[in-house]
């Protein structure tokens, strides 16, 4: 576990942004996937309907979802900084619901995933 909080010389302390510390150091460490775990399922094309979760998008994508609404709100900086660790060397993002049981394993053992997964350009 890493503490997202930090200090200045003099002491003080701040809240340092969790989905930003984890975007970083996964792409420093080379991460093959970075999953973001969170309360929702992951991107819903309609935010009150669990069943409009789109599995897979790339960058690309992200940029057109953002400019329709669809990524909003609380959203808008989980996705940016999947798109951060992209950019970082990331090579998938899953943004993902936490509190669904087994959900890790749902997403690494299946060929459905569980979440969104946030991949790079497609070549």
């Amino acid at each position: 576990m890493i503490s997202t909080v930090g200090c200045d010389a003099e002491g003080n302390t701040y809240n340092i942004n969790g989905d930003t510390a984890a975007a970083f150091i996964a792409g420093a460490l080379g991460a093959e996937r970075l999953i973001m775990m969170t309360d929702i399922a992951g991107i819903l094309r309609d935010k009150d309907d669990p069943s409009t979760l789109i599995p897979e998008i790339t960058i690309e994508d992200a940029g057109k979802l953002y400019d329709e609404g669809v990524i909003s709100g609380g959203m808008i900086p989980k996705v940016d900084c999947c798109i951060e660790a992209i950019h970082k060397g990331v090579k998938n993002v899953v943004i993902m619901d936490g509190r669904v049981p087994h959900s890790i394993l749902m997403e690494l053992l299946t060929d459905e995933g569980a979440g969104t997964m946030v991949k790079g350009e497609e070549s």
